[in-house]
């Protein structure tokens, strides 16, 4: 019998944000406790590729962490509602994902790490954050629901699955898709190959050099932000710098649309969650963005894209 996992293709859960705001806002912290660690100890990658976390088939993960020369990993399991810390040594331990302040998680994290031999000093101030409290000292941020948790780790499962089929399009560089726990969102972002002009900067907590490294050169971007008090979860397009008419520029699908203040075009999740196939109108928004700012910025399109071959699942 041929056993396969059962399919998630159709697993695109109700994400407002109202339902969830203060677990969104503890989680969003807690991965920085654990993101920063390893910004710490990962060797510095181009645009920050060294800080993000990744998406597992369990939750969210730091991937393998050099630690001299030994190796450590630290994993949110959504399944079973713990951070797990784990050395390739064996050495194992876990902080339940539960209702608790953010100076609790972080002492429990800290603890954890020293516990199997890994020492790393973080900045607890929070990153992109303006008003952002140590994390020793936030007693504010507590509540958590472990099913909203749940569901938002599926729907970016989802997402993940949609923007890596995407990336797969291009054969210019590009980044991984991944997750960055400064600005809370999943990412994928193309490049152009050409030199940008110096970035404007000025995003709170995150050092001005920072921000004009990880945008030196010409990027399309694209990716899913959850949402905040003044708006549910959008999936986002931009481009830097954004050529002339770029705003203007028709995108697809209906619902789509730019948005002024962000300076990007955002479509609902919702919008994509309800359609008769999540996967082809999120394709079909990734697509039409990144074309819009490639196209209006001269790009070599014939020069960085491919058709993908067609999928031979018996190898």
């Amino acid at each position: 019998m041929d056993h396969q996992p059962r399919s998630l293709s159709s697993d695109w859960p109700a994400l407002p944000y109202r339902d969830w705001a203060t677990t969104a806002s503890a989680l969003h912290l807690w991965t920085q406790v654990v993101g920063k660690i390893r910004l710490v100890q990962a060797p510095w990658t181009n645009h920050s590729w060294h800080v993000p976390l990744y998406l597992s088939a369990r939750g969210l993960t730091t991937s393998p962490i050099p630690y001299g020369g030994a190796i450590f990993e630290l994993t949110f399991d959504f399944l079973d509602q713990e951070l797990v810390i784990q050395s390739a040594a064996g050495d194992r331990r876990a902080v339940p994902l539960r209702s608790q302040s953010v100076a609790e998680f972080y002492r429990a994290v800290m603890d954890g790490t020293r516990a199997i031999g890994v020492d790393v000093p973080i900045s607890t101030v929070p990153s992109e954050l303006a008003d952002g409290i140590p994390f020793e000292e936030d007693t504010e941020h507590r509540e958590y629901d472990p099913r909203a948790a749940t569901r938002f780790w599926r729907a970016l499962l989802q997402m993940d699955r949609v923007f890596k089929e995407f990336r797969a399009r291009f054969i210019g560089k590009a980044s991984p898709v991944h997750f960055f726990w400064g600005s809370f969102d999943l990412a994928v972002t193309r490049f152009s190959g050409r030199a940008a002009p110096p970035h404007p900067a000025g995003i709170p907590n995150l050092p001005d050099w920072v921000a004009r490294e990880a945008y030196s050169h010409e990027v399309s971007s694209a990716g899913f932000w959850p949402g905040g008090p003044s708006s549910d979860a959008v999936f986002y397009s931009y481009a830097y710098p954004p050529p002339d008419g770029f705003a203007a520029a028709p995108v697809r699908p209906a619902g789509a649309r730019w948005d002024d203040q962000l300076g990007e075009f955002v479509l609902p999740y919702e919008a994509v969650r309800t359609s008769t196939s999540p996967d082809e109108t999120l394709l079909e928004f990734l697509q039409s963005t990144y074309e819009a700012a490639a196209d209006r910025a001269s790009w070599d399109r014939a020069g960085l894209e491919r058709v993908l071959p067609p999928l031979n699942r018996h190898g």
